[in-house]
């Protein structure tokens, strides 16, 4: 049974990467500009420009460029910038670090938060500790991060001076300066905690009240024991997949947070490239967050199954 339904998620997962890969190429392809005119310079001449294009094989039909680029991904191969001529793999190891140490430090941060505060508020479902900390994440929730980055910066370092405002002076070693990582983190926490604590919650009272949690308590069970052997396992199947979906966000979609702190992240290298019109590192960046993302979800799944068997996991 596990087999097969491996079996099914492993073929659906290498459907989705032959989907994110095609996607990729077409909104590539359908972006605004020419990567030769900004190559050229301010006045580019029309020779030069049919020269880079040449050059480039931007001249050749997109189906041809299609197959060449799958065959290089196949290798390995990630391509090469249009602007700077360096492999496109040197500008994901310039930017995955600071977004790695980002999201691990977030994601070591989020599992105890989110599932203590869902744990808390089921443990006292109705009282003011629940209704604290559903309306609080409710709220918090609804702020959007690019919002609620501002505001703790005008407050923390600006009017407080207690952190510095952004990562500009680290020379990229954030580990050197701590402080720098506390604002960015707080906003990275923000929704994710929000979300998880209130799956926790939700799939707690939900177990709690389930026939099997009646039975075993008529067992004699201690109600702690049906609460974190039984209850809990069951609340965390969806949490896990969230939290899945949270590190993927982290890892491919810190854009606005690292805009923000000027942190020099992949990010910034995905919006350079963009700005550039750099097409071979666009491509390469989205092929690398769409293979995460599906790899992240598969692994959800797999948790989600083993933790609540009974429940499943659409196939």
């Amino acid at each position: 049974m596990l087999r097969s339904w491996l079996a099914r998620r492993l073929l659906l997962g290498v459907a989705q990467t032959a989907a994110v890969v095609l996607l990729v190429f077409v909104l590539t392809e359908a972006l605004p500009g020419d990567a030769a005119v900004a190559l050229a310079g301010d006045q580019p001449d029309p020779a030069r420009i049919a020269a880079i294009r040449t050059e480039m094989g931007l001249d050749r039909p997109a189906a041809e460029r299609l197959a060449d680029w799958v065959l290089g991904l196949l290798h390995g191969d990630l391509g090469t910038s249009l602007a700077s001529g360096r492999p496109v793999a040197a500008y994901l190891a310039d930017g995955f670090g600071p977004t790695l140490l980002l999201a691990a430090v977030t994601v070591v941060l989020l599992v105890p938060a989110g599932v203590g505060l869902g744990v808390l508020a089921a443990r006292r479902e109705g009282s003011l500790a629940d209704r604290l900390v559903s309306s609080t994440t409710l709220a918090v929730y609804a702020v959007p991060e690019f919002a609620l980055g501002v505001l703790l910066v005008t407050l923390f370092a600006l009017r407080l001076g207690w952190l510095p405002p952004t990562a500009v002076g680290s020379g990229g070693d954030l580990l050197a300066q701590p402080a720098v990582l506390v604002l960015p983190v707080l906003v990275l926490l923000s929704r994710p905690v929000c979300s998880i604590s209130r799956l926790v919650r939700a799939g707690m009272i939900d177990a709690l009240r389930s026939p099997y949690a009646r039975q075993a308590a008529r067992y004699g069970l201690s109600a702690a024991r049906v609460r974190y052997a039984h209850a809990l396992p069951n609340a965390l199947a969806p949490a896990a997949q969230q939290l899945a979906r949270t590190v993927d966000w982290l890892l491919c979609g810190v854009i606005v947070v690292e805009a923000l702190f000027v942190i020099p992240g992949l990010g910034t290298v995905l919006m350079n490239a963009v700005a550039e019109r750099d097409v071979p590192v666009v491509q390469g960046l989205a092929v690398v967050f769409g293979l995460v993302a599906v790899v992240l979800n598969l692994g959800a799944d797999l948790v989600a199954r083993r933790l609540a068997p009974r429940a499943g996991v659409a196939a």
